[in-house]
């Protein structure tokens, strides 16, 4: 077999594969590797996509460069991927906005599932409910008593409408059968601040957000709301220790990908973010935000998101939550 046809049938062969290769073409990656993030730098998913980007950088032998794309709930961030073109050279760090954004946004602003494509599940960190020290309640069973006892009376503010400790709070809410009264917020911050002025008896946020506040007495906790204790806050029961068997309601991370990105390159960029995920420098940074990494199939995180979409799409509807 000469030069030329071995050429041939390597192209054909990758071609199947659903790797189409120009005459030219150098292995992947050859030049940055894009790392969309749609939130303002210096956030929890800014720091994760940084980190995590950091470790791919050093295996793959080219830059992972994140770009900070706000605005919109995280639709300017999405529709930028979507719209690149598909050779593994635009990603995306998303987190919970991806799914409950179709059903937020009227008209729909994209289809996850048919725009884009899972590469891999990074972590998750738990949505907490934080409290003045001063309110009479201290665990999920004397909150749900105060908030039957007077419907719709205690209030709670949180990041923002549909921001992800908003619909946490209201998934909460329906399993428990109570009424609370949501005071969204422009950012965890200014809700933090007024919970411990007084000016708010609770917060919903991630817990990156309350750890200082924990730590220094400013805040008590009520409960976190991932399906097991975080390492944090180790004496904290969760939501589902506390009566509701099942429950979670935590803020994810994941790397996706514009939809007809080659097979081959979502798998090795999948591979190398399993690897970075098992780094010490990666599980630190993943503590010290409050949360842990989540190895796991691209499958894994494709029905995550897909089964989240449908989750928001009911609370959505049935709370009749607008984005702010």
């Amino acid at each position: 077999m000469n030069f030329k046809t071995w050429t041939w049938v390597c192209a054909v062969g990758l071609s199947i594969l659903g790797w189409t290769v120009p005459a030219n073409a150098q292995p992947y990656p050859n030049k940055p590797v894009k790392l969309v993030v749609g939130y303002a730098a210096g956030g929890a998913v800014d720091i994760i996509a940084r980190t995590v980007g950091q470790n791919m950088s050093g295996a793959m032998g080219q830059p992972v460069v994140v770009e900070n794309k706000p605005g919109a709930g995280t639709n300017i961030a999405v529709k930028s991927v979507i719209a690149a073109d598909p050779d593994g050279y635009t990603l995306m760090m998303a987190a919970n906005a991806l799914a409950a954004n179709m059903s937020l946004y009227q008209p729909q602003p994209f289809d996850a599932e048919k725009d884009l494509v899972a590469v891999s599940l990074v972590g998750r960190v738990p949505v907490v409910i934080a409290a003045n020290p001063a309110v009479p309640y201290g665990n999920v069973k004397q909150l749900i008593e105060s908030a039957k006892g007077k419907p719709n009376s205690i209030s709670y503010g949180s990041p923002g409408n549909g921001s992800t400790p908003h619909m946490a709070i209201e998934l909460f809410a329906r399993a428990a059968g109570i009424d609370l009264q949501h005071i969204p917020y422009k950012g965890g911050s200014p809700a933090i601040t007024d919970t411990i002025g007084g000016q708010l008896p609770l917060v919903a946020v991630n817990a990156l957000e309350a750890l200082p506040h924990v730590r220094s007495g400013k805040l008590k906790l009520i409960a976190v709301l991932s399906a097991q204790r975080s390492a944090n806050y180790p004496d904290v029961p969760t939501i589902a220790e506390s009566g509701y068997p099942g429950f979670e309601a935590s803020v994810w991370y994941g790397i996706v990908a514009p939809a007809a990105t080659p097979k081959p390159i979502v798998q090795k960029l999948h591979a190398e973010v399993q690897k970075a995920l098992m780094t010490k420098e990666v599980k630190e940074r993943m503590a010290a935000v409050g949360g842990e990494v989540v190895p796991g199939s691209a499958d894994m995180f494709a029905q995550l998101i897909k089964s989240e979409a449908q989750r928001y799409t009911r609370l959505v509807r049935e709370a009749n939550i607008k984005p702010d």
